[in-house]
């Protein structure tokens, strides 16, 4: 299956598909926090993100995350990706730690997948 750059709602089933063709349990993701756009699926965070600038974004905007289809809320969500190491930008981990950040991915993640209850 391939990386799926997100603009609307989608449904629990291709979620589930993108689970599948992957990670099983999860599947990774990435947001532009700037444009409000997700991309899902892939080995790596950094093949969304690869699909995500290939499409206008710029690299300061996104960030790495994991969904879980299986689970909803708080638990569905984990803020945790390679991608998220930047020293420059005050994270120093991969889990993002400013707050901010957190609530863009939650927000743009919510938006189209809205059955997790983000």
């Amino acid at each position: 299956m391939e990386i799926l750059v997100i603009r609307e709602p989608i449904d629990p089933k291709t979620l589930q598909e993108l689970a599948d063709a992957w990670h099983k349990v999860l599947v990774k993701g990435v947001a532009d926090i700037e444009q409000n756009v997700i991309a899902l699926g892939g080995e790596w965070h950094m093949d969304a993100n690869n699909c995500l600038i290939a499409e206008g974004s710029r690299q300061e905007h996104l960030w790495g995350f994991n969904i879980y289809p299986d689970k909803t809320g708080a638990d569905a969500l984990e803020f945790i990706s390679l991608i998220n190491i930047r020293p420059t930008a005050g994270n120093r981990s991969m889990e993002i730690t400013d707050k901010g950040i957190r609530t863009a991915i939650r927000r743009a993640a919510a938006r189209v997948l809205p059955f997790l209850g983000l």
